[in-house]
């Protein structure tokens, strides 16, 4: 929006210009032409970077199962670990975690060393279920990172700010 008026002003100064023969209006308007041109660019660069840097990492995400209390139930009838990640796409705290912690190499490791299953509870539409989760340990929101032992009845509750050494040590702490 600001490239597109930086250029719509730049259009109208350089029309003024040719009326009155100014060429100093006239190199401003190209100059401010030119700038609508580059922001614009630079704009659109700056919209594939996350996804580029998302791309970057060789694993990518980590694959996910949806969250359901039985699908926590009949995982831990098998004897696994689980991590559970209580999410929202509106979350920008969970959307640092989940890049800058649970994408890593370290964590996808850690997962594929205890045999973890990795499920994901996405509240971005405000699900009950997630809901009476989240109140059950004490939360009104997201993120919540929840690790359950393989002989534990309840869950290790992770902080909200991830690191990928934490997770990875709660994830080995837990098989």
């Amino acid at each position: 929006m600001l490239a597109l008026g930086l250029f719509l002003w730049g259009w109208r100064q350089a029309a003024r210009a040719e009326g009155r023969g100014g060429v100093v209006s006239t190199v401003a308007a190209v100059l401010s032409i030119v700038a609508a041109m580059g922001l614009a660019g630079g704009g659109a660069s700056l919209a594939r970077a996350p996804e580029a840097a998302a791309g970057a990492s060789e694993g990518g995400a980590l694959s996910s199962t949806p969250w359901s209390p039985a699908a926590v139930q009949a995982a831990r009838a098998e004897g696994r670990v689980v991590f559970v990640n209580f999410t929202a796409d509106w979350c920008v705290t969970c959307k640092v975690n989940e890049r800058a912690a649970l994408a890593s190499d370290r964590v996808r490791s850690a997962v594929e060393t205890t045999g973890a299953v990795y499920m994901v509870a996405d509240w971005t539409l405000r699900d009950d279920a997630i809901a009476r989760e989240l109140e059950r340990h004490g939360r009104s929101g997201v993120p919540l990172y929840l690790i359950y032992g393989s002989g534990s009845d309840a869950p290790r509750i992770l902080p909200q700010l991830l690191t990928p050494g934490l997770v990875a040590e709660a994830l080995n702490d837990a098989a």
